[in-house]
């Protein structure tokens, strides 16, 4: 073979080579840039979330805060539930996307979240009709109910957050 042949052969073998190299180089990219899009919606998602979980428990500690007052003002309560069930519609509305980007275990949390202010919330709507219908006798047993389960809705957010952290990759404490 002769040398300019040779030096051909080189010349296509090294750009084969460099064009191989090329494409995994930029698939790697690709998919960096992919998962750091992908990390990102779903930071936003989760972020979205825990700031209309944290807005709705806002509203519904202005209710049982009222509520708990001996001589509820309930016209004052009426309308803070009605804040109450416009947040909670925040939540509902941003646990969906929560659920859409996953991952399935981060749903499952959410899940529990869910859960757990259902529970209190139904604590809540019973102080509420209570206090309309003027009947105090479970005030103190439900009084404490609410704060068992706020003390659970909290843990419940928590370990979201945690499992968030998580998802994201941010496992620092």
């Amino acid at each position: 073979m002769d040398a300019g042949l040779a030096a051909l052969l080189g010349a296509a073998v090294g750009s084969l080579a460099t064009l191989g190299a090329a494409i995994v180089s930029g698939r790697a990219q690709a998919r960096s840039q992919h998962d750091q899009w992908r990390r990102q919606h779903r930071r936003d998602a989760y972020a979205s979330y825990l700031s209309a979980l944290h807005d709705r428990d806002i509203a519904m500690d202005a209710i049982l805060d009222a509520l708990r007052s001996d001589d509820p003002e309930l016209p004052d309560v009426d309308e803070k539930i009605r804040r109450f069930i416009t947040l909670a519609r925040e939540v509902h509305r941003a646990v969906e996307v929560v659920i859409l980007e996953g991952p399935a275990p981060l749903a499952e949390v959410a899940g529990r979240v869910t859960q757990a202010s259902a529970d209190l919330s139904h604590v809540m709507r019973r102080m509420a009709e209570n206090a309309r219908g003027g009947d105090t006798t479970r005030k103190a047993e439900d009084t404490a109910l609410a704060a068992e389960r706020e003390r659970i809705l909290y843990q419940a957010v928590k370990d979201f957050r945690l499992a968030a952290r998580s998802a994201l990759g941010n496992t620092v404490e």
